[in-house]
């Protein structure tokens, strides 16, 4: 993995199987708008889960991946939620909630620690 969008697509591939090891079928990863993109969407018992992903490849404390989402991210993923859900044509009542996955390398022990935020508030 040399370049950050190498590292971005494993990390966000680790991610969609930490998920199904959990139980959640993705739908889909990397819905992209110019308004916004959604790295993973995923569905358990009935709820869409919408996740988004931060990955560091190496830990640096005070910097962990989960620091790096701001209003202005949350505000175009919530756009880009919302143009989803109407064009897949899901129902107005339909359960859904934002995650937020950060995933850190330790390449010293050789493993990806994963933090997982579910159901985040916007």
């Amino acid at each position: 993995m040399t370049t950050r969008s190498e590292f971005g697509t494993w990390a966000e591939y680790y991610v969609a199987q930490y998920l199904e090891s959990k139980g959640y079928t993705v739908i889909e990863k990397n819905y992209r708008k110019k308004w916004g993109e959604i790295d993973i969407i995923a569905q358990k018992e009935g709820i869409l889960i919408f996740v988004e992903v931060k990955a560091n490849k190496k830990e640096i404390p005070g910097f962990e991946p989960e620091n790096r989402i701001n209003p202005e991210k949350l505000r175009r993923l919530n756009r880009a939620i919302q143009t989803y859900i109407v064009s897949k044509k899901y129902p107005d009542d339909q359960k859904q909630q934002i995650d937020v996955i950060s995933l850190t390398l330790d390449r010293d022990r050789g493993v990806a620690k994963i933090k997982h935020f579910k159901n985040i508030e916007v």
